[in-house]
């Protein structure tokens, strides 16, 4: 709220003496907004201006105290695609050998969390909704149903359904009576969120990685841009990773592209 309000008043200091924010037109919005981009302000700092203004355009018309929005038609700035942040191959084995290292029950959670995020890049939600007798069988796939309800198979690793299997042995041994294979404090729920990402960070540093760096979903962008870089093509981990449009795959086209650049040095025959 705080921030709504400075950004408006950002706006009535831009307008001046004389002119109210409730009276402006569309020209003396784009007027401000171009003086956003020539101050050298951020594009998601612009982003975030225009929509406070959006809003506070949209309230007044629905409240009856304008006929119009006047900001309605401003584009909004054009926001830049950051790249996701991924492991390498060999961090992503050291973070392997570290969980190896924890002893009892947190240990093989570990262990099976990270051999099957990284081996099937699920999300974290979909992981620990899975349900106890998960990856039991000798299935070579594993269905999952993600978001919007939408299920999709995904290719399961020999690792990731051994590590499975000790996991569910070591709670059995604890006689809870588990509901979900990552189960919480409390057996009848599933492990939260934050209480798998807390374990994960207690191995960062044993593995000599950036605890910052480090998080389940910088696991499924490891498992995408692995794939890719060893030679899988968009439509296939677009399947794989359950997006709904090609467009959400395609923020991993940066190794795509590493890849055609070591291609071209190592292959063409003017490359230096």
């Amino acid at each position: 709220m705080a921030a709504y309000r400075a950004d408006l008043d950002d706006f009535a200091a831009f307008l001046g003496k004389g002119f109210a924010p409730l009276k402006a037109d569309a020209s003396q919005l784009s007027a401000y907004m171009t003086s956003l981009r020539n101050a050298g302000m951020s594009a998601r700092t612009q982003a975030r201006r225009m929509s406070a203004l959006r809003q506070f355009y949209l309230f007044l018309l629905r409240e009856g105290r304008r006929a119009d929005n006047p900001a309605a038609e401003l584009e909004m700035p054009r926001l830049p695609k950051t790249l996701p942040k991924y492991l390498s191959e060999s961090e992503v084995e050291a973070l392997l050998r570290a969980a190896k290292d924890v002893p009892g029950l947190p240990g093989l959670k570990l262990v099976a969390g990270l051999e099957i995020l990284y081996s099937t890049g699920l999300r974290i939600s979909e992981l620990l909704a899975l349900p106890a007798p998960a990856l039991s069988t000798d299935a070579a796939v594993l269905l999952v149903k993600g978001k919007g309800g939408k299920e999709r198979m995904i290719p399961l690793s020999d690792a990731a359904k051994a590590s499975a299997r000790q996991l569910r042995e070591a709670i059995a041994k604890t006689r809870r009576q588990a509901r979900y294979l990552f189960p919480g404090r409390d057996a009848r729920q599933a492990m939260t969120r934050q209480g798998f990402a807390l374990l994960l960070k207690q191995i960062a540093v044993p593995a000599d990685i950036d605890p910052t760096r480090l998080s389940p979903h910088v696991l499924r962008h490891s498992f995408a841009s692995h794939l890719l870089a060893h030679g899988a093509d968009l439509r296939s981990l677009q399947k794989l990773l359950g997006h709904s449009d090609i467009s959400t795959t395609e923020i991993y086209t940066h190794v795509l592209a590493e890849r055609l650049e070591k291609l071209v040095r190592s292959h063409h025959p003017l490359a230096l």
